[in-house]
């Protein structure tokens, strides 16, 4: 783990520390902000960034005075230019300018570009040496060992804000890494935990983005109903922690309090509690390694009635299994997994293709992906373009259609 073998930066707290947000109008990037807000007198927001949402990047860079609004599509550089017109705010737009952002100087950065486009990024943040906060998953899935070597070359402390990551982070003890026999990742099933097979071939967008415990993005809503969610945190935290796959459990835990555990070999289980709020990693994370004042739910465990537990329907939700067959593997089939998915769930989303597809698709592409070399970030962007040409024409060639329409 990084953090376990790196020299503990603590920031003064009698300056500002000067803080980017990859990301900001998405879920993570507005808890962040509402984080920040309750924290005002010790930040300096430098940089946020936006996909293609200008109204909410301008009035987000107005609000807490950023210094460069940096909006990805290129096309909307005149519409933010004027939304920004007459503020000390520097518009830009563009992947370069994503790139020359993420190069500039910041303590604490925090990494919530959805999907594979947040990679190159993410990279450039790292070889700044600071603190990274990364709350996207597919990164770490997809380029993982290239992530956690640039950190280690720079010194750059990673952060997890994954709610289950973020959760085993907290109580797990490096020093004590050998007596480390599992972490045990929760999931709260997703809004089809309790759905047959026949309810899920018929399944529509709206219902599978009707997440029970949180309020998420569109394509993380559907990664919780397929658990492809957990399939990517699987390979996450064996990135993160750098354990054996096996040493990485998934239990069903429907009331989303409990968001992780480790056991040690005394028998010891450490949990992290917490409300189903991302204000509790985010304030984790931005706090670390202090403790701040979270602005978001708390929990209240006298009105807790109980807490259940149990494992994971891998008939219904065969993706979890996906996750330790990439791992063996090997790096190839976790650009694979990721990429198809992240394909599948934009043509679920657009009506496309049923429910149960996206399964489907992702396990044929799995079926015919080859080991390559895939040494660079160039050569794992390019494998991951090829992917995504894959899964495309599979679902032409399958004619999958949605069915819950």
């Amino acid at each position: 783990m990084v953090w376990a073998a790196m020299v503990v930066m603590v920031m003064s707290t009698s300056s500002f520390q000067k803080v980017a947000i990859f990301g900001s109008t998405g879920s993570v990037g507005l808890n962040t902000i509402k984080v920040l807000q309750a924290q005002k007198e010790q930040y300096d927001v430098r940089v946020l960034t936006a996909n293609s949402n200008v109204g909410l990047l301008a009035a987000q860079a107005k609000e807490l005075d950023a210094a460069y609004a940096v909006i990805a599509d290129e096309t909307k550089y005149e519409e933010l230019k004027q939304a920004l017109a007459g503020t000390d705010v520097t518009p830009m737009a563009g992947q370069e300018a994503l790139l020359e952002a993420a190069s500039m100087e910041a303590d604490w950065t925090m990494a919530a570009i959805v999907g594979m486009a947040g990679l190159a990024p993410l990279m450039k943040s790292i070889e700044q040496g600071k603190i990274v906060a990364i709350a996207n998953k597919e990164p770490l899935v997809a380029a993982g060992p290239l992530v956690m070597e640039a950190a280690r070359q720079s010194g750059a402390m990673l952060l997890p804000v994954d709610s289950e990551h973020n959760a085993v982070f907290q109580v797990f003890e490096p020093e004590n890494k050998k007596a480390v026999e599992r972490i045990i990742l929760t999931a709260s099933g997703g809004p089809f935990r309790d759905a047959t097979f026949e309810e899920m071939e018929k399944a529509t967008p709206e219902q599978a983005l009707a997440h029970p415990n949180w309020e998420m993005g569109a394509k993380i809503s559907v990664d919780s109903a397929t658990m492809m969610n957990k399939a990517l945190e699987v390979i996450e935290a064996q990135r993160l922690f750098d354990l054996r796959p096996s040493q990485i459990e998934v239990l069903v835990h429907p009331q989303s309090l409990v968001h992780a555990m480790v056991e040690y070999s005394d028998g010891s289980i450490l949990a992290q509690m917490g409300a189903a709020d991302m204000c509790t990693p985010i304030t984790n994370a931005l706090g670390w390694p202090e403790r701040l004042k979270t602005p978001g739910e708390r929990l209240d465990l006298a009105k807790m009635s109980h807490l259940e537990f149990r494992p994971v329907d891998l008939e219904r939700f065969p993706s979890v299994t996906l996750a330790y067959e990439c791992l063996e593997e090997g790096l190839h089939a976790c650009i694979a997994l990721n990429a198809a998915n992240e394909v599948a769930v934009e043509a679920f989303l657009s009506h496309k293709i049923a429910f149960l597809d996206i399964y489907h698709t992702v396990s044929e592409i799995l079926r015919s992906a080859v080991p390559e070399r895939l040494e660079s970030l160039d050569d794992i962007i390019s494998y991951d373009k090829l992917i995504r040409a894959r899964a495309k024409s599979a679902m032409v060639e399958n004619n999958f259609q949605q069915t819950g329409t």
